[in-house]
């Protein structure tokens, strides 16, 4: 992955300036870099071929559709194949200022982030909710296979009302001042889903998730149940696979106590 970073460095006359970060898996590494226009910001992700197209492919570059937004901009893509196997996809964007909430997808000890940031963040996400766009975050489908696999076949949740979502709203695609990373998987899903997933990665930091409930509403609503009943399912499967283990008890407990006032 070092290697896909220099190289696409070297492509876009860049000179990176900080160390590399790895994202899930270290499926991506990102650095800050340098350029003749300033400073930049260098991701590069790498696929099997199978999976390196559709709408998680380009969403970081989709997304530049999208205005109004504390987001980054995708300045120049760079893609080349290792053999016939595996694909890379370089991203340079502009480079954000802020600080990562959290070094990781859960929310660490003693986040407090001031209300002005709250309320950057809901009014984000309604301007996010109220755009067009074809692209799909989930379906019924999946998210059918997804709360059956967690909850049992007997567990329906069917989807009333959707809207435009970020998809994967944790806390470490979040800076301070606020700034909204990672766009892959950006697109239609169901309504609350951005505030449910991030009300779901706050469960370790029962204050923090307080918080998250009050600056929004829909979590109290049904379409807000059902959104966190999908993204609890959706993070138990991951912690099954390994990611933030320490997640899975207190997400089991919340989707018990929904269940109990949905089925």
């Amino acid at each position: 992955m070092r290697q896909n970073l220099d190289r696409a460095a070297a492509h876009f006359g860049l000179t990176v300036t900080g160390e590399p970060g790895f994202g899930w898996r270290d499926r991506s590494i990102s650095a800050p870099t340098h350029s003749p226009d300033g400073p930049r910001w260098l991701r590069v992700v790498s696929e099997q071929t199978q999976w390196a197209h559709g709408h998680g492919w380009t969403g970081n570059t989709d997304a530049n559709a999208l205005e109004g937004l504390p987001k980054p901009h995708v300045l120049g893509i760079y893609e080349w194949d290792e053999a016939d196997w595996r694909r890379q996809r370089a991203e340079v964007m502009t480079l954000m200022p802020g600080t990562p909430c959290s070094p990781t997808d859960t929310a660490p000890p003693g986040l407090d982030p001031p209300s002005t940031w709250w309320t950057d963040l809901r009014q984000a996400l309604q301007h996010l909710a109220a755009t067009t766009t074809d692209r799909i975050s989930t379906d019924q489908d999946k998210i059918d296979h997804r709360v059956r696999a967690a909850f049992g076949e007997d567990v329906e949740i069917r989807i009333d009302r959707w809207e435009t979502v970020h998809g994967d709203l944790h806390w470490a695609n979040l800076l301070s001042p606020l700034t909204i990373l990672d766009w892959e998987l950006w697109g239609r899903g169901p309504a609350g889903t951005d505030p449910a997933t991030l009300y779901c990665y706050s469960l370790t930091n029962p204050a923090l998730a307080q918080r998250v409930r009050e600056h929004f509403p829909v979590l109290d609503t049904p379409d807000g149940h059902r959104a966190q009943l999908y993204a609890a399912a959706r993070l138990l499967h991951r912690a099954q696979l390994g990611d933030h283990p320490h997640l899975g008890p207190p997400l089991k407990d919340h989707a018990q106590r929904l269940l109990r006032g949905y089925v």
